[in-house]
């Protein structure tokens, strides 16, 4: 029970100052336990992870397709394929990402989206719930060792 109320305070507390930070705030601060979370899960948190089927790499296992999502989403080559294998660019076409798809910030949204690349993931939500679940006890180990 106790470990629920955490993870509800958690998940509050995140789309709470997720919906009112302020233009210029570091998103990368903003994101970090997300993102910290959805790595362990992805990759164990190894930059030069790549996938059993080699289409996803990096920390955040990324794809080639989510890279060519970033591109035309800034409005210009900014990532290259290479790119999903270096943490800090990993971890800026999240952002860009989650930013044009999930602009109000909101957590699980992130999560299942990460996962699925589905844009109706908040109504599909039986695809993405293991893997959101364990973004999510990842996200309450890392939150409660701080």
């Amino acid at each position: 029970m106790k470990k629920l109320l955490v993870l509800m305070m958690l998940t509050i507390s995140v789309s709470m100052s997720a919906k009112t930070t302020t233009p210029g705030v570091d998103l990368q601060k903003k994101w970090g336990a997300v993102i910290e979370a959805i790595a362990k899960v992805e990759s164990e948190g190894i930059p030069s992870k790549v996938s059993r089927n080699g289409l996803y790499v990096g920390y955040l296992q990324i794809s080639e397709i989510l890279v060519r999502e970033c591109n035309r989403i800034v409005g210009y080559k900014k990532y290259t394929y290479a790119d999903r294998y270096d943490k800090q660019k990993s971890i800026s076409m999240f952002i860009d990402y989650q930013e044009h798809y999930n602009p109000d910030g909101n957590m699980e949204r992130a999560i299942r989206l990460w996962n699925s690349g589905d844009l109706n993931c908040m109504n599909r939500k039986m695809r993405t719930e293991g893997y959101y679940k364990r973004v999510m006890s990842r996200y309450t180990e890392t939150a409660t060792l701080r």
